[in-house]
């Protein structure tokens, strides 16, 4: 990281950040063009969880290359100052690596499930084997990470 007094170290924080977030984008690249998607997601244990259709496009692509990166950013403001070349910004981002997996048992894929509900609510929910069926449900370990933030 060019800027180490923005980098963030304390691996609370980072987790705070994502904890806090309600969007995780993914970086999905099929060797010509990127593809960013924002999806919803749940996070445990160093693993981003993701649920999706049986096809599109992040389905082919995660198929062809699972490596992936991801992003979070949150608290984001604009810092006014006299001189346009004198303004800012706030806020808090992460960004990082992993390999995503498909999950396929109805036991793993109702977990997965559970903890995406989790980042949204706090209640426990059954899901019903036929929509457990029709679903798409991934996990990405996380390889490594790194957050930054700006107050100024």
């Amino acid at each position: 990281m060019r800027r180490k007094e923005k980098e963030i170290l304390d691996k609370d924080v980072l987790r705070e950040i994502i904890y806090s977030s309600r969007v995780c984008r993914l970086g999905l690249s099929d060797g010509i063009y990127p593809y960013i998607v924002p999806l919803c997601f749940g996070y445990q244990d160093n693993t981003l969880y993701f649920h999706s259709a049986q096809e599109g496009k992040k389905i082919e692509l995660l198929k062809k290359n699972p490596n992936i990166c991801f992003e979070f950013d949150q608290n984001s403001s604009v810092v006014r100052a006299e001189k346009p070349c004198s303004w800012g910004m706030k806020y808090q981002s992460i960004i990082g690596y992993g390999k995503a997996e498909f999950v396929e048992t109805r036991k793993e894929k109702q977990q997965a499930l559970n903890i995406i509900m989790r980042q949204y609510s706090s209640n426990q929910h059954e899901f019903p084997d036929s929509v457990i069926d029709k679903t798409t449900v991934f996990k990405i370990k996380i390889i490594g990470m790194t957050g930054k933030q700006a107050e100024d």
